[in-house]
């Protein structure tokens, strides 16, 4: 089954214009893939405002959220993973939708052999012991 995630987002998009809110998304920008301006960005987070008037061309599908805004004059495209939502709400209630944050496995990385093998093991073949 695909995540309900980005369906609630969606949806919970739609009902905040619906309700003459503006809809606001926060951000985890410490997870891989998000583009946003890295001079908004505080404690790994950022809140984007969604209204129609203060961004363009938004799309929202089932694994990306990506839209223009301008930022101190500037426009810029922003990408946004929606395992990185972690929120949509309204800035004038703060009614919305809170999502647990999401945990992206770690990078692989590289096992060191131990130095010497662990209490009870041998190096070299499998044994069996018969315990009582």
């Amino acid at each position: 089954m695909t995540p309900q995630k980005p369906y609630l987002i969606r949806a919970i998009y739609d009902w905040l214009l619906d309700n003459q809110c503006t809809p606001y998304l926060l951000v985890n920008t410490e997870i891989e893939g998000v583009v946003v301006p890295a001079a908004y960005i505080k404690d790994n987070r950022i809140v984007l405002n969604l209204a129609p008037d203060a961004i363009h061309q938004l799309q929202m599908d089932n694994e990306w959220i990506s839209f223009s805004a301008r930022f101190s004059g500037k426009a810029m495209e922003l990408f946004i993973p929606t395992t990185a939502v972690q929120a949509i709400y309204g800035k004038e209630n703060n009614e919305g939708m809170f999502f647990p944050e999401e945990l992206q496995s770690p990078p692989p990385s590289d096992p060191k052999p131990p130095s010497s093998p662990p209490p009870g093991t041998t190096s070299g073949k499998p044994q069996l012991k018969v315990v009582k």
